[in-house]
This record gives C-alpha cells, sequence and structure tokens, in this order.
C-alpha cells in the first residue's frame, strides 16, 4: 500500500467518477483504475461498485475511506515538518476555494495585497470536495475560505461576516417578483428546485434544502455535483436555487430574494494552528476589510 494509491482511492471516493478524479490527481484514468485494483487486491475487499453508467462505495470502501483519509493526513503532515524550508524571493501563499463563487472573492484582495507585499506569489487552488482540508493540513495551501459548522476541525476559523441564505433565481422566473419570501412559499410556489452539492454548505442550508425536497416529486428536483451545474440551471430558468450569499460577487441575470424568517450563518477563514506564513496577516486584514466595506 502507498499514499499513490490512497490518493487515487480519495478522488475517486470524492467524485464517484475515474475520469474526473484522474484529471484532479493529473493522472490517466487506466493509471488510476491500476492504483485501485492494486489496492483491492492487497486487501482482498473490493472497494467500488463499478458499471459503465457509475461508481460507488462499498461498504467496505466506506469503512476504508475513514482509515485512508488518516493515514493521508499524516503522511502530508509529517512531510510538510520533516521538510527543510527553502527560501526563494518569492513568497507563496495559497489560498484554498471551494466553488467559483469564492475564487471571484479573490482579486480585490490580491490587488492591494500585491502593493503591501511586492513580492507574494499567490496560488489560489479550486478543489470542491476534502482534499481541500488535506491541503491544508500539509501546508500546501496557507488559508482557505469556509463556513464555521464545516470548518476543519485542528484548524483556526476567523469570522468574517454573518450571511443571509437567500433564494435566487432567472429575472423571468414565477419567485422573481417578490421582495422577501418564507420556506412555505418556496415549497407552494417555487416550481422546479435545484440542490446544492452537500459539500461544505453549512448545516442550515443543508436543513434548508431537506425542507425543500421532501415532497416534490423528481421531476421537480434537480440535484447539482458542483455550484457551476446549480448556476447553470438557475439562469436559464430551470429551476431556484438557496444558497448562503457571498459579497462582492454579482451574479448577472440572476434575481437574489432575502428569507428573513432564517439566521445568518458565519463564514470566514481558515488556517493552520501556528502558521508562520508572513502573508496571513495582512491576507486577513485585507479580506475583513473587504467583508466590511460591503453596503
Amino acid at each position: 500500500m502507498n499514499t499513490t494509491q490512497l490518493e487515487c482511492f480519495m478522488s475517486v471516493s470524492n467524485f464517484l467518477n475515474f475520469s474526473r478524479a484522474a484529471e484532479q490527481l493529473g493522472l490517466t484514468q487506466p493509471a488510476v483504475s491500476h492504483q485501485i485494483n492494486a489496492l483491492e487486491d492487497e486487501l482482498g475487499v473490493k472497494l467500488f461498485y463499478r458499471t459503465s453508467k457509475r461508481v460507488r462505495l462499498t461498504q467496505e470502501g466506506h469503512l476504508f475511506s475513514q482509515y485512508a483519509r488518516e493515514i493521508l493526513s499524516l503522511a502530508g503532515a509529517s512531510r510538510a515538518r520533516l521538510k527543510e524550508s527553502v527560501e526563494t524571493s518569492a513568497l507563496r501563499f495559497g489560498v484554498g476555494c471551494r466553488s467559483f463563487l469564492e475564487l471571484r472573492l479573490l482579486p480585490p484582495v490580491l490587488s492591494r495585497l500585491r502593493e503591501v507585499l511586492p513580492q507574494l506569489q499567490p496560488v489560489p487552488r479550486l478543489v470542491p470536495f476534502d482534499s481541500l482540508e488535506n491541503l491544508l493540513e500539509d501546508g500546501s495551501i496557507q488559508v482557505m475560505f469556509t463556513f464555521q459548522e464545516t470548518a476543519p476541525r485542528r484548524a483556526v476559523y476567523r469570522e468574517l461576516t454573518r450571511r443571509e441564505l437567500v433564494c435566487v433565481c432567472a429575472q423571468d422566473h414565477p419567485l422573481a417578483g417578490r421582495d422577501q419570501l418564507t420556506v412555505q412559499q418556496l415549497r407552494e410556489e417555487g416550481g422546479r428546485f435545484a440542490a446544492y452539492p452537500p459539500h461544505g454548505a453549512p448545516p442550515a442550508l443543508l436543513s434548508l434544502q431537506g425542507q425543500l425536497i421532501t415532497g416534490r416529486s423528481m421531476d421537480q428536483l434537480s440535484f447539482c455535483d458542483g455550484l457551476e451545474s446549480l448556476y447553470t440551471l438557475v439562469a436559464s430558468g430551470f429551476a431556484y436555487a438557496v444558497i448562503a450569499a457571498l459579497p462582492q460577487v454579482p451574479l448577472p441575470g440572476l434575481r437574489t430574494i432575502p428569507l428573513p424568517e432564517l439566521a445568518p450563518v458565519s463564514y470566514g477563514l481558515s488556517h493552520r494552528p501556528g502558521e508562520a506564513s508572513p502573508a496571513l496577516k495582512p491576507f486577513l486584514a485585507q479580506t475583513r476589510g473587504m467583508f466590511q466595506g460591503e453596503s
């Protein structure tokens, strides 16, 4: 057993798709399949049910994923502690984002940091799933955007703002004329609902989605594998969705409608305890200033 096999296993278990796992790992699909087959042979169990149309974890696969994640985390932490730091003129600073909306928060912050730290070399990382937490723990990134409830347990969480849960729909959607909405109104009048992927979503949002899914027929539901897919459906008028509204991120062609009966959720940044990057404090200050400066 080696870390390459474990990384392939975790990537396939996250994406449930060999092609997407290969792309994320920078390997070919046959190479990923070979690593999974070798791992299954060594363990003596099947980790995935595989057909021409779908991939899903076996019961043994679910059990093994807990151990694989811990092994990779320990291996990454060991490499980070044993690796000698190499001084360079560039100050690399990795920022983890789970969605394209978070990625779009960075330009104004990084633009200001470029004036304060001209040697800064930012490394934005868009990683939708659990791999992002591994990157934070092993030092590949120095900070990541996250909701408080889904922040890595061993990281330091810094709140930037509290965000409202809102309904988003196309300008010509039946809900678009409302100034505000209730959950009951969404259930009764909303029509087709697009569900947000659960990875990284705050529990309050997942609970709201559960209420809106309950009682709907399958032809009134769209389950999206990412925010990009969700916004495509919403912008084209096929469905509405509920999200936590992020600042400074315009959504052209979409109507954002408050849900005042729901409490806002905490949103911020997580970093490792004792993170020593000289860019961390300026990045936190500039990001907090952007949130505080929103109208």
